[in-house]
C-alpha cells in the first residue's frame, strides 16, 4: 500500500504564530499528541508534540554538574534549547526537521522512516502543501488486514473513505469518546472496538456510523469503560 492510501486527510493544523498555550488545550481537547504547523500557502514548516510543549516543563536550572557540563556543548544547540523550552508561539516550540514523503511512497518506505528517524508520524505532501499524515496507527491497520493487497484498489479507496467519514462524524459529536473508540472498515462493514461509557453511548454511535453513506452493516465489539479511563477524561 501506498501513503496515499495509508494516510489522514482529516488533520488538524495551526499557524506558526499560534500561542503554545493554546495548542497544549488543543491536542488535550482532540486527544491528539502532535499537530502540523502549515504557513499561509499550506506548506508545512514544522510539527508540536507533546514532548516539544513537555519540554517546558522539564527545564529547570541546572545544577553544578549540569552547568559545567553545558559549558562543553555546542552553544548554538543550547540557545535553540532555550527557545523551545521557553517559547511562546508555535514558531518558536515546534520541531522543524520534518520527515515529509510523497503520496507514492510505499508502506516499507514509510516504516523504514519512522524507525531510521525514531518518530511516530510522517507527513504526505503535494507539490509542498501538506495533504495527510500516516502514524505508526495507519501502518499498523494495514499490516493487520489480512489479504488487503489482493482487494482491488476501489474497494479499499471505498472503505478508507467511509472509516474517514465515521471518524470526522464521531469527532463532531462531544459525547463520542474518540480517543477510547476504534472504529475499522471492511467491505462497508464498520466495527466499533474499544470503550464506551454507557449503552446510550453504543446505541447513539451506532445509529451515528449507520447513517455515513456507504455502510452497509455495523458490528459493535465496544466494552464498558473501565473506571480509571472514565477518571481521565
Amino acid at each position: 500500500m501506498k501513503a496515499g492510501e495509508l494516510m489522514s486527510t482529516t488533520l488538524v493544523v495551526v499557524p506558526p504564530e499560534m500561542p503554545a498555550a493554546s495548542i497544549a488545550e488543543l491536542l488535550s481537547a482532540r486527544g491528539i499528541s502532535a499537530v502540523p504547523v502549515v504557513d499561509a500557502g499550506g506548506a508545512p514548516v514544522g510539527i508540536v508534540t507533546e514532548g516539544d510543549l513537555i519540554r517546558r516543563l522539564g527545564d529547570e536550572p541546572p545544577g553544578p554538574i549540569a552547568w559545567f557540563l553545558d559549558q562543553l556543548r555546542n552553544p548554538k544547540q543550547l540557545a535553540e534549547r532555550f527557545v523551545r523550552a521557553h517559547g511562546a508561539t508555535a514558531r518558536e516550540v515546534m520541531t522543524t526537521d520534518l520527515v515529509t514523503v510523497s503520496e507514492e511512497a510505499p508502506a516499507e518506505e514509510i516504516a523504514r522512516l519512522m524507525e531510521e528517524h525514531r518518530i511516530r508520524r510522517v507527513l504526505v505532501v503535494r507539490e509542498g502543501s501538506l495533504v495527510g499524515i500516516v502514524s505508526r496507527a495507519d501502518l499498523l491497520r494495514a499490516v493487520l488486514r489480512p489479504g488487503m493487497t489482493t482487494e482491488q484498489p476501489s474497494a479499499i479507496a471505498d472503505d478508507l473513505a467511509i472509516l474517514r467519514a465515521v471518524q470526522a462524524a464521531m469527532r463532531e459529536q462531544p459525547w463520542v469518546d474518540t480517543f477510547w473508540i476504534y472504529p475499522a472498515v471492511r467491505d462497508g462493514v464498520v466495527s466499533l472496538h474499544g470503550f464506551a461509557r454507557s449503552n446510550v453511548v453504543q446505541e447513539g454511535l451506532r445509529l451515528l456510523v449507520q447513517g455515513i453513506p456507504g455502510v452497509t452493516r455495523v458490528e459493535d465489539h465496544l466494552s464498558p469503560m473501565p473506571f480509571v479511563l472514565r477518571a481521565t477524561r
